[in-house]
């Protein structure tokens, strides 16, 4: 049975399918280059940079646990020594959680419900925790005046239940009438992640209802924002807006809260200069640019703090030294602020850390305290659920990223665990969230596969 751990409440995408942003920091396209609306293979990819170290390993599989795509064998890249098996095989399986007793809390959006798995070398039992829950996504567990409290997010609302003896209370509802299905978009995503920063304020995210429409940041309440509330309810404030889909919550070591978010698709060409055969190709869509922008993001959740969307997005061209991932600045977006008068965006902070266009960046966890071995205990991990519009497909993986603890940031990404994607872009499994385990371990969920991997570093 697992053991008691470190509970960070981890999150994940905002369709249950693949995200509309989609790729990671792996292989597959060569570098990015600081050219814009070209790509080079003069530097290596941050999945290159992180392949010191690392071997391939053959995905373990018990036989009661093949099925599906997992029938046949498979390679997976980890760093040396670590080891790769199946755990569980959970149909859809989303966020995750650890419970006060140690055992594994799982995710269904598709089928309403949350799971409670419990074993050893593999799950050996599964029990539904609740249920008739409109697209559950989010799971994180507090301390509430004494007592634990397992939170929820619902597409629609966010829950608090009581939590005593592993068995879930009455449910309360802190956040209602959450915007959910409507206002709709051309892209609408629904799904809430949720996290528990240390004075148990609950943050938690709402999804756009577009690619990259401007009236989301209008709406009533509006979409594509971070927000948060009291653990036991009231009013529910906006803490970070231009945010389009920033489901991956976390709770640094210092305290912050962090988010991973899906940028958007079809971005139009944002600089007056020849491209693909237009002399001019300000606001065309120019394939090579699309393919690799804009980065995904990984940023601080701030109050009244704006990451730009839908008016601006972040540009790695015009980061020091160019092309870098690192605190990358934002320009004015073509298609909705083609003057840069509808938002100052270079008066706007650059994001932290961002990923290689369509990375789709969902479940996040920091490792701060927990039994996972050092270096990789000194940063966060992030599932990236990889492109699902790319040209040359965006492999997904499980992405590392450094704790900077002296500026109080975190480092781009390498790649902690790929292979999830065939030479021909097919893909047998998708991650979707990353937690730490009791003895150092970590569990991945896969919604392609319908699986939870078990990712155990050498002993």
């Amino acid at each position: 049975m697992l053991t008691a751990l470190a509970l960070l409440a981890l999150a994940g995408c905002g369709s249950s399918g693949g995200s509309s942003s989609g790729t990671a920091a792996s292989t597959g396209g060569g570098a990015e280059s600081s050219t814009p609306g070209t790509t080079t293979k003069s530097s290596p990819t941050p999945d290159t940079a992180a392949a010191k170290g690392r071997e391939q390993v053959t995905l373990a599989v018990p036989s009661s646990l093949a099925g599906g795509s997992l029938s046949s064998p498979h390679q997976v890249e980890v760093p040396q020594g670590w080891t790769a098996s199946v755990w569980a095989r959970p149909e859809g399986a989303r966020m995750l959680a650890v419970t006060p007793e140690g055992n594994l809390l799982v995710s269904e959006p598709g089928n309403g419900v949350v799971l409670e798995l419990a074993g050893g070398k593999v799950a050996e039992s599964e029990n539904i925790v609740l249920s008739g829950l409109e697209s559950p996504q989010g799971l994180a567990f507090a301390e509430r005046n004494g007592g634990w409290v397992l939170y929820v997010g619902e597409s629609n609302q966010i829950d608090a239940y009581p939590w005593s003896a592993g068995k879930a209370g009455k449910q309360e509802v802190i956040a209602p009438d959450l915007p959910d299905k409507e206002p709709s978009g051309d892209d609408i995503h629904r799904q809430k992640d949720v996290v528990v920063a240390a004075d148990g304020t609950v943050y938690f995210d709402v999804g756009s209802s577009s690619n990259a429409s401007p009236a989301d940041r209008g709406y009533d309440p509006p979409r594509g924002v971070i927000d948060s509330v009291s653990p036991s309810g009231g009013e529910v404030k906006v803490v970070m807006q231009g945010v389009r889909n920033g489901e991956g919550l976390a709770v640094a070591p210092d305290g912050s809260v962090w988010t991973a978010v899906n940028n958007r698709d079809e971005i139009e060409y944002p600089f007056h200069q020849e491209a693909e055969g237009h002399s001019d190709a300000f606001g065309e869509v120019v394939r090579s640019y699309v393919d690799n922008h804009p980065p995904d993001e990984v940023a601080q959740v701030k109050q009244g703090r704006d990451l730009g969307w839908p008016l601006c997005n972040p540009e790695q061209a015009d980061s020091t030294p160019p092309g870098s991932f690192a605190d990358v600045p934002l320009i004015a977006d073509a298609e909705n602020n083609p003057d840069g008068k509808a938002l100052d965006c270079a008066g706007l902070p650059p994001i932290e850390v961002g990923l290689p266009a369509h990375s789709a960046p969902l479940g996040m966890s920091f490792l701060a305290g927990t039994k996972v071995p050092a270096p990789w205990s000194g940063g966060a991990v992030l599932a990236a659920h990889g492109s699902w519009d790319r040209q040359e497909p965006r492999p997904p993986a499980v992405l590392w990223l450094r704790w900077d603890e002296k500026n109080h940031t975190l480092l781009p990404a390498q790649t902690l665990v790929g292979g999830f994607q065939e030479a021909d872009g097919e893909r047998w499994g998708r991650p979707v969230d990353v937690v730490p385990g009791p003895a150092g371990e970590l569990f991945v969920s896969d919604d392609t596969a319908g699986a939870i991997y078990k990712l155990a570093p050498p002993r």
